[in-house]
């Protein structure tokens, strides 16, 4: 546990003051303690987008992503198979939700682009030994095309960081570990935000 359970809607509220420009919510239940009840909540609170945070591998994930208000749902492209990969990937965009996919290697973002992916995230945090190399995200940049959103994700702790990484050629970031840790999550929010 990061922290002690929050109510879902304040905690979006505050965020949005805080200038988030999107939601990421943990709906798995398991190793999270998330929810779908979580991500209703959040959605009810704010006008921000709201993105599905969970190991989605079954199409009725998607449907029900959609039907408890998310706008988008993340893919991992390590614990998919391709054909797997396509099919959630096409479904979204039959639902109107274009899905954030996930690599943490030059080869998954192969994988993700062979499948038609457009929003990439590039998770900084190694799946097998847990540990955050924000290097991940510099490495792999270069091959990410232009006509792609590209989300830097994990380890992200300064706004030094965010500056580094724009510059580089990502146009969002996502952030939960370091703003879930924090005393006040808005505050370290608007911290990573603003120059200090």
């Amino acid at each position: 546990m990061i922290r002690e359970p929050i109510a879902a809607g304040v905690l979006a509220k505050t965020l949005e003051a805080a200038g988030a420009a999107a939601l990421s919510v943990l709906t798995e239940v398991e190793f999270f303690h998330g929810s779908l009840k979580n991500l209703r909540d959040a959605r009810k609170e704010v006008s921000l987008p709201a993105l599905r945070k969970d190991f989605i591998f079954d199409p009725w994930q998607v449907w029900e992503a959609r039907a408890n208000d998310a706008d988008s749902f993340l893919l991992i492209v390590a614990a998919l198979e391709d054909a797997q990969l396509g099919e959630l990937l096409a479904l979204g965009r039959e639902l109107h939700m274009e899905p954030l996919v996930e690599v943490h290697t030059r080869a998954e973002l192969d994988r993700a682009l062979t499948v038609g992916a457009k929003l990439i995230g590039v998770n900084n945090r190694d799946l097998k030994t847990l540990e955050v190399r924000v290097e991940t995200s510099f490495e792999l940049i270069a091959q990410i095309p232009q006509e792609c959103l590209a989300v830097a994700e994990s380890g992200l702790r300064g706004h030094g960081d965010l500056v580094a990484l724009r510059e580089a050629g990502f146009d969002a970031f996502l952030i939960g570990e370091h703003l879930m840790s924090a005393p006040d999550p808005a505050a370290a929010l608007f911290h990573l935000l603003a120059p200090a």
